[in-house]
């Protein structure tokens, strides 16, 4: 199946709006999807979510107005409360920052499964049979999350474009006008806490897709502290690559070598940053999968989007390899699969994503151009 395009104009409360009308099922979906997570995974009630969206909407809405204005949009467009659409809007404080002090708990026992997915890329134009900057992800999460391609267009004239889960604002994987481009990875680390109430990371996805310069878009992240851990992935053309490793009280940054940069879902040197991860059985296959891909790309240059998607549907050790397949052995709650592979070509401002695992799903192309 091909994801569903929509494009946003207007004033932030309008493009919610109509992210809200037009994405309403899927919002449903995912909706319905998450809470049930939440319940079963987390072990957190409706009411218990729902208490903590509410805080965070007053968080939101003073460090974000736009923000906060888009979630209020997408709450009258597609007619669910407010707060229900900030929960989704949090998912990954509430998600990473459970899934952390679960594995805590269990330490001294065998260790909860947790999500090892998502496995990102830059390559510099030295690199490339194009000459032009590339990266992107495969892109691991729960399966049957419903997402969308968003294109946004402010009143200056400045457009976003990528991928975002219905009822989530702005795009988590995606680039804009200026050239910059935003890839992500989940991590986690002891000092993750929700309770923080710092911005959220979509907030920051958000704001990073409408900076215009590179500096600018490594501040979103490293200006102020974090409620949870993330590697943030960011690049502008022509060849600039910054990908910020993000703990909630440290950022390292880290460039390419050899015109190429992977990264998975752990900090490379958590030790010299003074970072402790969260304990994880499966930390080894985050290992493996971003040694991987590096072997897999430097092997196939000059690199051209089709030898990428190549790699990127790579399943050596599925479930846990690069392209990822839900493993049916396991119970429901620890079903993950690639939802979306993503290529982008910062140079050109085109977007190459798949709805599904690059395996068994097409590439679809968008464009600013």
């Amino acid at each position: 199946m091909a994801l569903p395009s929509i494009h946003l104009t207007g004033d932030p409360l309008r493009q919610g709006e109509t992210h809200g009308r037009a994405l309403r099922d899927r919002i449903a979906h995912n909706l319905a999807l998450y809470f049930h997570r939440f319940e079963r995974e987390i072990f957190l009630s409706r009411g218990e979510v729902l208490a903590l969206a509410d805080r965070y909407a007053l968080t939101i809405a003073a460090q974000s107005p736009d923000y906060f204005a888009q979630m209020q949009g997408v709450s009258e467009g597609s007619g669910f409360p407010l707060g229900e659409i900030v929960a989704l809007n949090i998912r990954y404080e509430i998600l990473y920052f459970k899934f952390g002090e679960i594995a805590l708990a269990t330490e001294a026992k065998a260790h909860e499964p947790k999500p090892d997915g998502c496995t990102a890329f830059a390559l510099q134009p030295e690199i490339t049979e194009s000459g032009h900057l590339l990266m992107g992800q495969n892109w691991d999460w729960i399966p049957d999350v419903q997402g969308a391609i968003v294109r946004t267009t402010d009143a200056e004239g400045f457009e976003t474009l990528g991928f975002t889960e219905a009822g989530i604002v702005g795009t988590k994987i995606g680039l804009n006008t200026a050239g910059i481009g935003l890839g992500i990875n989940g991590m986690t680390t002891i000092d993750d806490d929700m309770e923080r109430m710092a911005k959220p990371f979509h907030v920051r996805c958000y704001e990073i897709l409408r900076s215009r310069m590179l500096a600018d878009a490594v501040n979103v992240i490293a200006g102020e502290g974090r409620s949870c851990s993330t590697n943030f992935l960011l690049a502008q053309a022509p060849d600039a690559v910054a990908n910020v490793e993000a703990a909630p009280d440290v950022v390292n940054i880290l460039g390419c070598t050899d015109g190429c940069l992977t990264h998975a879902n752990h900090f490379v040197a958590p030790d010299a940053i003074g970072v402790k991860e969260t304990p994880s059985e499966r930390i080894g296959y985050s290992y493996a999968r971003e040694r991987r891909l590096r072997e897999l790309l430097l092997a196939a240059k000059p690199l051209t989007v089709g030898k990428i998607q190549d790699a990127l549907r790579n399943t050596e050790n599925d479930p846990f390899g690069i392209c990822r397949h839900r493993d049916l052995s396991q119970p429901e709650t620890e079903h993950y699969t690639t939802v979306s592979s993503v290529v982008m070509d910062l140079q050109t401002r085109t977007i190459h994503l798949t709805d599904g695992a690059p395996d068994e799903s097409p590439y679809q192309t968008v464009s600013l151009g």
